[in-house]
């Protein structure tokens, strides 16, 4: 990893914030700056974007609200070359169509790619014959941060890429990454159930088909249990997996029940880490991320 690197975060959201406590750990970072409109302690502030041009960082995050990440791309693709990217996920909140020329340093940050209990369960499945896969991951939106009314944030704008389909999509990038592309999609509903102050769904029911399975997603911000398993049949194993206790349970054919317990991992410092030495293999492309919005416009418009 190369030292003295200057890295630009552009917003300062719960995730910005979160970025720059981890990177601010770097012996290799030098300067961290930030462009917010907030009043920010500890950091170098930025209040115009056309500031960013006298420090020509060498890793930008893109941390705004979804729907300005279109908005910073190209100011970074008209300003900068041939810099690390990584734009938190979703990369758009729909379907759009950027040319960028040098977009092999562009990065989304679907984290849960650098979970062990995803790579146990990546190598695990790798040729075996798999039935189905039920995917459940839920929570409560009011309880996810601590310092901001829920009603307020992005999460609860549709306009501003909020909504249970796109702030929990992890689920539906790493399906594709373990079990392959999604070929079809049965049914979907994103529905409204709760009395969240909210203008988009809290919940949203998918089946559908990719090459290696059938699967089966529930996704809920409206829910007062935290729940996120994987459920996978194969035709001689069963297995749950779960990412909040970090843990696997496996029942096969004619054997006794295995439990694998891993041990809590940063991801978010993982992912920086990989970007940073130039390790790509396991992270969400730039075209990745551009056929996962095109999956999720679909899902929109079938509902």
């Amino acid at each position: 990893m190369q030292k003295n690197q200057t890295v630009l975060i552009i917003g300062y959201g719960s995730a910005g914030r979160q970025h720059a406590k981890i990177l601010r750990r770097n012996k290799n970072i030098k300067k961290i700056y930030i462009f917010s409109k907030q009043k920010i302690k500890g950091f170098n502030c930025l209040k115009k974007i056309e500031d960013t041009n006298k420090i020509n960082p060498d890793y930008i995050i893109i941390s705004s609200r979804t729907s300005d990440h279109l908005k910073y791309l190209r100011f970074i693709e008209n300003n900068f070359k041939n810099k690390l990217i990584l734009v938190e996920k979703p990369l758009f909140s729909r379907s759009e169509k950027l040319s960028i020329k040098n977009n092999k340093k562009i990065f989304v940050g679907y984290n849960l790619r650098q979970s062990p209990v995803l790579n146990y369960l990546k190598k695990f499945i790798k040729n075996k014959k798999i039935t189905s896969v039920k995917i459940d991951c839920f929570s409560y939106l009011p309880n996810w941060r601590k310092n901001i009314n829920y009603a307020k944030s992005n999460s609860a704008k549709k306009n501003y890429g909020g909504g249970a389909l796109l702030e929990l999509s992890h689920e539906i990038d790493y399906l594709q990454w373990i079990f392959g592309k999604i070929v079809k999609i049965n049914s979907s509903k994103l529905l409204k159930l709760s009395n969240l102050n909210i203008d988009c769904e809290d919940t949203v029911n998918l089946i559908g088909k990719t090459k290696k399975t059938n699967f089966f997603i529930n996704l809920s911000l409206c829910s007062f249990f935290n729940k996120r398993t994987i459920l996978i049949d194969g035709t001689d194993f069963s297995l749950i997996a779960d990412l909040i206790n970090n843990s696997i349970t496996i029942k096969q054919k004619l054997k006794k029940l295995k439990k694998i317990k891993f041990k809590k991992l940063l991801t978010y410092k993982i992912q920086h880490e990989l970007i940073l030495n130039h390790n790509f293999n396991n992270l969400c492309t730039y075209k990745e991320g551009v056929k996962l919005t095109s999956i999720l416009d679909k899902i929109k418009k079938q509902k």
